[in-house]
């Protein structure tokens, strides 16, 4: 027998001995991992995908025997140790607190996305110091990321999206004050935070991060731009704030950018793109400003660039010029520059283009055509020129076509049939002449058609009746001609518009018209319609606004409720129209005219009923004539010589319904302008309400101040050029956010203005009022907004010249009875002219003034932009927001400012199940905040404001 060497039995006895060691380890191991899947299991609501997990009956007095490795979601290393916790896509609901992470030394994968788990993240989960891939994403945690998150160093893929999750404390504070304790102990008590903790630098090997769709505000960390293996970041869709890290540029692996919808300024690194290969960039909906990086598509691989609802200027990015993969590009809304066939390059991969609302110029590129899958091209609200290229008509596939708002001329070619799969095709806005081409009636998945605000001419083509699915049908504002055809009723699916109005249409309305009941708007108005109105059109119960005024229509309305509720101008000026409705004659009556001595009599007492576009030209020329006149002469005696001629042939000019008012009725309906009747003052006058008896409406009365003493006499003229801008402003605008103009008087002895009367008076007043203002909910609140907005839009981009307010504030929006805004009193309104350097004197109320008016009258849009800001703020907040404006334009006391911490006591912040509306709040609350910036130019536009809140609201 051999002889045993001791040399040889240490080494192997070690060996043993440390194989028993490790097998004892790991079946330690396993107990503990089989107990902490048992304990969170318990707390788990949808135990039956889990019945795998349970320790065998001929085991359950020895726990430590059992292995997880089988059970369901669990994978295992070679020594029986959990690697891998994989329960995704389970619709599973319960916490991770019951989950002793302590007791998986070796997890390398936690995958739990798509569940409904709440509550927060274990500080725990830090122990977890060899995982790699951490997903806990479309949950619905919420509190804060644990600093301990630091310790993953391993972590590769960090994704944490569609959760509520708020970020965590700012940890400069409390390293500066000593108090790290004391964050420590909110961070895991309070759930306060926001900011994305700077720390997530220290994990060197994320490749991925995406904390979209959560509640993260404050920066992005500039922390991030040490992480040299990032490829993908997705930060959108969250609060976020200030500038992007310039670290972030010269990442050179980085290929999926996104950080859409969040409150982001300031300039993009100029340098993104140049380092790295992006293939897709998101940037829309932020407060970004200055130039688009140019290199973006250095790499040839950029596949997806938006950049939407912005202020950026300057060039599209050249890169864009040869960077063929491209198959999504979204630009609209902005104030990007170039010319359009040249700065752009040839996409075959295109897809979708939306390049609205710009200051591009050129023409519609023809090689646009080799774009063969390109189904959304929109262009609108640029300078574009030229004629729609024959080419684009070959894009089959092409489902959305919207080139409205540019200067394109010519005529719409023939080949526009060839749009089989067209959806919605919008022109409007431009100068196109010719005939509506009859292949139009061939687009059979027409849904929306506008070719409204063109010189279009000829008839209104029979074939649009072929077009089944049409919705919205927009022909005004053009030189149309002929009957209306019958075939039109048979568009039975017109539900958002019907609009012909004008036009020189003649004929009768078709009785066909009576089978579109499903329309909800009509609008005939401003042609020479004649004969009656259909019976069969009551049939008609979806309309909701109806307009027929200034044609030859005559004789019974229908009787039904949208007819008989129409509003009084919905009828006026026709031929002898009758019925039950306000401001019409009865039909079984004969209406007096009186004797011919009679309407002599009353020449000088009479109004004068005029049709809307004479109507307004008449005023204009009247004030025009009495400021050209006034300018001519020096003396106070000369002002009321002319300004007596004047009024001797015309006290009162009224565009108003269909009936008659007097001067003498706004006297006798106010008591010669008691102030018993007096329901505000401004600074030009006092407003009266009047209730005149043959109107049966009540009216506002703006009455100017009294002149001057004759040693004031210079003043006089200014008082009349008051009176003139108003007059002028409201003529000129047509929009159901702005008071309506009956009529003015410059006669007898009194100077005024005649309203529509708003029964809930001024915003400003409303607010004061706790009991108003409780009634003054989130959802009006936003409307009320969302009105202004759109007025202003008008005012700014709708008229030509452009008419600034210069005063808005709450004083100066107006709520009728279902509380909605109309904006008023434009006796500072100024029309901005291209040649002019709109240099004045201040006007407006202070407090809402820009800035800028404090060293400069320079008057510009942005000056009501930021008008607008300070009433948005003042909405939300229920009162002015005085200090708080400058706290906002403060990068250091503003950082912190939350919609929570300034929203009207009065209203309960939006919670549960109104999630929806929080968010419409939160974005009313961005935009107001983006508008007082103290530079103008970084100031959205009201055109861009009104687009944003049209499509988030």
């Amino acid at each position: 027998m051999a002889k045993l060497d001791i040399t040889q039995v240490v080494p192997l006895f070690l060996t043993s001995f440390l194989l028993l060691s490790c097998l004892q380890s790991t079946l330690a191991s396993t107990a503990d991992e089989v107990q902490a899947l048992l304990k969170w299991k318990e707390g788990l609501r949808n135990q039956s995908i889990l019945s795998s997990w349970a320790i065998p009956a001929n085991r359950s007095s020895n726990s430590s025997a059992a292995s997880p490795c089988r059970w369901f979601g669990i994978a295992c290393d070679e020594s029986g140790s959990v690697t891998e916790i994989n329960l995704s896509y389970l619709d599973m609901t319960g916490t991770l607190q019951n989950l002793n992470f302590y007791s998986f030394p070796n997890l390398l994968r936690l995958d739990l996305k798509y569940n409904q788990f709440t509550g927060t993240i274990p500080p725990t989960i830090g122990l977890l110091s060899k995982l790699q891939f951490l997903d806990l994403s479309t949950n619905s945690l919420n509190g804060t990321i644990p600093l301990s998150i630091s310790n993953l160093t391993r972590v590769y893929e960090l994704d944490l999206s569609r959760n509520n999750i708020t970020g965590t404390l700012d940890p400069r504070f409390f390293a500066r004050t000593g108090l790290v304790s004391l964050r420590n102990f909110l961070l895991q008590t309070t759930g306060l935070g926001g900011r994305i903790p700077e720390e997530i630098g220290n994990l060197k090997n994320l490749s991925l991060i995406a904390f979209d769709e959560n509640q993260f505000s404050g920066p992005i960390p500039t922390s991030m731009g040490n992480l040299t293996e990032l490829t993908i970041l997705r930060l959108n869709s969250n609060q976020l704030s200030g500038s992007i890290p310039p670290g972030l540029a010269f990442l050179t692996k980085l290929t999926d950018v996104r950080l859409f919808r969040n409150q982001l300024s300031g300039i993009v690194p100029p340098e993104l793109g140049n380092h790295s290969s992006l293939i897709i960039l998101h940037l829309a909906e932020n407060n970004f400003t200055g130039h688009l990086p140019p290199e973006v598509c250095k790499g040839g691989n950029l596949v997806n660039i938006s950049a939407a609802y912005n202020n950026f200027s300057g060039p599209i990015p050249r890169s864009l010029q040869n960077c063929p993969p491209l198959f999504r590009v979204r630009l609209e809304y902005n104030q990007l520059e170039g010319i359009l066939e040249v700065d752009l390059g040839i996409y075959p991969n295109l897809t979708y283009m939306d390049l609205s609302y710009n200051n591009l110029t050129g023409q519609v590129s023809p090689k646009w055509a080799e774009s063969q899958n390109l189904t959304y091209l929109a262009l609108a609200g640029n300078f574009l020129s030229g004629e729609i290229p024959n080419e684009i008509l070959q894009l089959n596939k092409l489902v959305v076509l919207d080139i409205s708002e540019n200067q394109i001329s010519g005529e719409i070619p023939d080949e526009i049939g060839n749009l089989t799969r067209l959806a919605s095709l919008s022109l409007k806005g431009n100068r196109i002449s010719g005939e509506i081409p009859v292949g139009i009636g061939t687009l059979s998945s027409l849904q929306s058609l506008d070719l409204s605000m063109n010189m279009l001419s000829g008839s209104i083509p029979s074939q649009l009746g072929d077009c089944s699915r049409l919705q919205q049908l927009g022909l005004s504002s053009n030189n149309l001609s002929g009957s209306i055809p019958y075939e039109i009723g048979n568009l039975e699916a017109l539900q958002d518009l019907l609009d012909l109005s004008y036009n020189s249409l003649t004929g009768e309305i078709p009785s066909q018209f009576s089978k579109l009941t499903r329309l909800e708007n009509l609008n005939l108005s401003h042609n020479s319609l004649s004969g009656s109105i259909p019976r069969s059109m009551r049939e008609m119960l979806s309309l909701v606004s109806l307009d027929l005024s200034n044609n030859d229509l005559e004789g019974p309305i229908p009787d039904s409720d949208a007819f008989l509720s129409a509003p009084s101008n919905a009828y006026s000026n026709n031929k002898g129209l009758c019925g039950q409705s306000q401001g019409l004659r009865a039909c079984d009556s004969t209406v007096s005219t009186g004797s011919s001595s009679n309407r002599s009599n009353r020449r000088n007492r009479t109004a004068i009923i005029i049709g809307a576009p004479s109507g307004a030209l008449f005023l204009l020329l009247a004030v025009i004539g009495i400021l050209a006149f006034l300018r001519s002469r020096s003396s106070e005696s000369a002002v009321r010589e002319e300004t007596s001629r004047f009024t001797d042939e015309d006290p009162i000019s009224v565009c108003y319904f269909t009936g008659k008012i007097t001067y003498d009725d706004i006297i006798q309906s106010t008591k010669n302008f008691d102030e018993s009747y007096c329901i505000g003052e401004g600074a030009t006058g006092k407003v009266y309400k009047a209730a005149t008896p043959e109107s049966r409406r009540v009216l506002a009365v703006k009455k100017l101040n009294p002149s001057p003493p004759p040693t004031t006499a210079g003043n006089t003229e200014e008082e009349l050029k008051s009176f003139a801008s108003e007059v002028a402003a409201l003529t000129e605008l047509r929009h159901r956010n702005i008071v309506k103009l009956y009529g003015f008087s410059t006669g007898g002895d009194h100077t005024f203005l005649v309203y529509e009367f708003m029964e809930k008076g001024s915003l400003a007043d409303v607010l004061k009022s706790d009991g108003a203002a409780a009634d003054l909910d989130w959802e009006k609140r936003i409307e009320i907004v969302r009105g202004v907005a759109d007025a202003l839009s008008h005012m700014h981009h709708d008229v030509v010249p452009a008419v600034i307010h210069r005063d808005v504030s709450s004083k100066n929006v107006l709520l009728n009875s279902d509380l909605e805004a109309r904006v008023s009193d434009f006796g500072t309104a100024k029309f901005l002219k291209p040649d002019s350097s709109n240099w004045t004197a201040f006007a407006g109320t202070y407090g809402y003034a820009a800035p800028e008016l404090a060293y400069t009258m320079a008057v510009s849009e942005k000056c009501d932009v930021y008008s607008f800001g300070v009433l948005v703020l003042e909405v939300v907040m229920g009162k002015h927001p005085g200090e708080l404006l400058t706290r906002l334009n403060s990068s250091a006391s503003g950082r912190g400012i939350q919609l929570e911490d300034i929203a009207d006591e009065r209203l309960p912040i939006p919670g549960g199940e109104e999630e929806k509306l929080l968010t419409k709040l939160a974005l009313v609350f961005k935009i107001g905040v983006s508008c007082i910036v103290t530079s103008p130019e970084l100031r959205p536009s009201m055109r861009n404001v009104s687009r944003l809140l049209e499509r988030q609201l």
